[in-house]
């Protein structure tokens, strides 16, 4: 693990695969470490220079008192791909992360491609969250346990093939216990997700751009995608039929062949 400092908030990230490849970059999305590539990092490893930071408020990353902005985060980015000197990635972002991925193309120039995973460009255009998962996710029943807590959250980010394997999601909540972000930096995150809005400026994302999502996300609908791939200038859009927001985890060995596909080319 290494760190980098930016404007006092120290930023932990991990680095793996050949030093002299080209560079992906694995941005993660609201209150999620870095466990959440476990899938992904596997698959590119072997070729490409693999960069996986914790965003501010999750993992080895500091967790500053809020409120964090998307362009904040963006800028966190940034600080650690310098700090890792390099000077072009493709930026791979879900959910929250994709928003990232979007705003940092938008504000810096090291963005080669990016790939955006379940997440929508927020504003007017936008399909929102249903109002029944937000309050799944952040309005927990008393009398649950921690592990408990944890598996309720995920329920509507998932299916049963995942909620109904024991042993991965033991591992999942044991990995989410480690690194997940604290409830204040988890709340600022989250207002950072509520507030963004790259609506008017999709046109002038001028990079390759992959854009997945699953068909059966009950937390950012698949129209953001859509909405996305009209948007922007030079995207190719897949859709995952059945696939819920952990698309990437569930049906990791589709996205894989996606995400390798597009990089290669």
């Amino acid at each position: 693990m290494e760190t980098v400092s930016r404007d006092g908030v120290t930023l932990a990230y991990e680095r793996a695969g050949p030093a002299d490849a080209e560079t992906v970059v694995l941005v993660e999305g609201l209150g999620y470490g870095r466990w959440m590539w476990h899938w992904q990092r596997d698959a590119l490893e072997a070729d490409y220079d693999v960069v996986v930071p914790d965003n501010r408020g999750t993992g080895d990353s500091d967790a500053p008192d809020g409120p964090y902005s998307v362009a904040e985060m963006a800028a966190d980015l940034d600080a650690v791909l310098a700090d890792a000197d390099v000077d072009e990635a493709h930026v791979v972002g879900a959910s929250m992360g994709g928003m990232i991925a979007q705003q940092y193309a938008l504000d810096f120039d090291r963005a080669e491609s990016l790939t955006l995973l379940c997440t929508s460009p927020g504003g007017e255009i936008a399909a929102p969250t249903p109002p029944e998962t937000q309050q799944r996710m952040f309005e927990v029943p008393e009398g649950l346990d921690e592990r408990e807590e944890i598996r309720y959250k995920m329920e509507p980010a998932a299916t049963d093939r995942l909620l109904g394997d024991d042993d991965l999601m033991d591992q999942i909540v044991d990995w989410r216990l480690e690194s997940d972000a604290p409830q204040h930096a988890r709340g600022a995150q989250g207002a950072a997700v509520a507030a963004f809005d790259a609506s008017d400026r999709l046109d002038e994302i001028d990079v390759p751009t992959l854009v997945m999502h699953g068909t059966a996300d009950r937390v950012l609908p698949a129209e953001n995608s859509r909405v996305l791939d009209e948007h922007l200038p030079d995207s190719d859009l897949e859709l995952v039929e059945g696939g819920p927001h952990l698309f990437f985890v569930e049906d990791a060995a589709r996205v894989n062949d996606s995400l390798l596909s597009f990089l290669d080319g």
